[in-house]
């Protein structure tokens, strides 16, 4: 059901107080109105700025200046009217006979067709009006209503519309859980800016998206400007992610195909899977969302399970999405001495994994497979598991070719079959501080000022280091055990 479906149930079963939780108190207001002229219900409005108005049917509004007055006002009024209280949330903190007048009025109601509802921007109840109140989310608008505002901003006379039919999609579904308001801002500042509307107005919506997240101390941002081709290697991960690109559109919903649900990267520290996240973000112009787990944690009782929920409803409030969690193990210390909450955090980020229906890509990275429960990677959480290893002698090879091309040096001035070989057992961070102290070395070096660094250069950074293939080496070979026993698919083709 959508909003006024459900709306109209609860009327017609007489639910007397339902508080709606939503910051769109317009479209609320709206969606109301519609509803009480369809079923011919004469509708009030109440706020401790302006007090009563009626917005549907006839008749002076009563007067009332204070919430108990006005509570008084709405109990002496006649039936088959609906109250819409905004805002009245911020009415009854401290005010225990606030509180007690509109639990009494909820009970009252059950008698006749009066209806209370409330708006309030967070599903914040006192304790006395939760068995009376029912609590209804108000949607952000879907695929079709955002279509509808971009349609009417763009018959604007004068505004060039360059999307293809697959762009104008893209567009719409980078803007899904938006609000109307945020929708219309940013298209319309889309057409200001540059008289046209094409697909570059998506980085437009991402960023309209980075503010909606910063309510939350849990998540952060990223705009990644990383392409496929700054990934060195992992050409079967390539190849997986570039199948799915376009399993998020309405062709493959239409086809049968569910949204993809997410990806663990498993390997040897260094190998890119951070960088593999953000390149994703990139491939698919997705916005991508880093969960930090650690400051999920609280100290009062409950409030590590409600900030769990609230910043995974905010990810698929913004949704589709990149949900990024970084070095998973680490956070979710399960067993550990903090009274079951890391249990119930656990338990509540797989519920979600296995239960979501939002297109929120999950992209969960780990180093230590030990620290991990074997349900976390049970398909149907995550649509598949990759193994990052040491890159092979090719994938080096790619990886001093996107640093030296990073630097902006043609990579023609060096000798990458030598840089192979000097480098073998390294893992492509290593490979970058190489050239990053190769760099420091010729720049430092007064003899010849304006030196360039060279192949010798990066040689000499790799012996000065000491790869973790040498210093881990029990731990990377328990992870190549895991890849052998058929546990994850390796992001890398095999050698030869």
């Amino acid at each position: 059901m959508n909003f006024l479906q459900e709306l109209e149930v609860y009327l017609r079963s007489r639910f007397t107080l339902i508080c709606v939780v939503s910051l769109e108190e317009e479209c609320v207001l709206e969606q109301v109105k519609q509803l009480c002229e369809e079923t011919n219900r004469r509708l009030y409005t109440w706020d401790h700025a302006d007090y009563f108005a009626v917005i549907s049917g006839e008749g002076a509004p009563p007067t009332a200046k204070d919430p108990i007055s006005a509570l008084i006002q709405i109990e002496h009024l006649e039936d088959d009217s609906v109250f819409v209280l905004r805002d009245f949330h911020q009415c009854w903190h401290g005010q225990p006979r606030v509180i007690r007048k509109l639990r009494t009025l909820a009970q009252d109601f059950k008698c006749n067709r009066k209806t209370l509802i409330v708006t309030m921007p967070a599903p914040k109840l006192p304790d006395e009006l939760k068995d009376d109140a029912v609590v209804v989310d108000f949607p952000p608008p879907g695929f079709d209503e955002l279509n509808e505002i971009l349609s009417r901003l763009t018959a604007t006379p004068g505004v060039r519309v360059t999307l293809t039919p697959q762009g104008r999609e893209k567009l719409v579904r980078a803007a899904l859980g938006l609000s109307h308001n945020q929708a219309r801002r940013i298209f319309s500042k889309a057409v200001v800016s540059k008289g046209c509307v094409d697909e570059r107005d998506i980085d437009l919506v991402n960023s309209e998206k980075k503010q909606v997240i910063r309510e939350s101390g849990a998540l952060e941002f990223f705009s990644p400007a990383e392409t496929i081709g700054d990934v060195g290697g992992l050409d079967v991960l390539k190849e997986w992610l570039r199948v799915r690109e376009t399993a998020f559109s309405q062709e493959a919903r239409d086809y049968g195909l569910p949204a993809p649900k997410g990806i663990a990267l498993i390997g040897i520290p260094g190998t890119g899977k951070s960088l593999t996240a953000k390149m994703v973000a990139g491939l698919w112009h997705m916005p991508l969302i880093r969960l930090d787990l650690g400051a999920l944690f609280g100290g009062l009782v409950g409030q590590s399970e409600e900030n769990t929920r609230r910043a995974l409803s905010l990810a698929e409030t913004i949704a589709p999405c990149l949900l990024w969690i970084d070095e998973i193990e680490k956070g979710l210390s399960v067993g550990g001495g903090d009274g079951g909450t890391s249990m119930r955090v656990f338990a509540s980020l797989l519920s979600w994994m296995q239960e979501k229906t939002q297109p929120v890509f999950v992209v969960a990275t780990a180093n230590n497979i030990s620290l991990l429960p074997p349900e976390l990677l049970r398909r149907g959480r995550v649509d598949e598991i990759f193994f990052l290893d040491l890159p092979t002698a090719e994938e080096r090879r790619e990886i001093f070719e996107v640093h030296i091309r990073k630097r902006k040096r043609p990579v023609q001035g060096y000798d990458l079959a030598r840089l192979v070989d000097a480098s073998a057992g390294y893992v492509g961070a290593e490979i970058e501080q190489a050239v990053i102290d190769a760099m420091y070395t010729a720049f430092g070096d007064r003899r010849t000022p304006g030196r360039d660094f060279t192949t010798e250069d990066v040689i000499a950074a790799l012996a000065k280091q000491v790869p973790i293939s040498h210093s881990h080496r029990e731990t990377i070979d328990g992870l190549r055990k895991w890849l052998a026993e058929g546990r994850a698919q390796s992001a890398s083709s095999p050698i030869g």
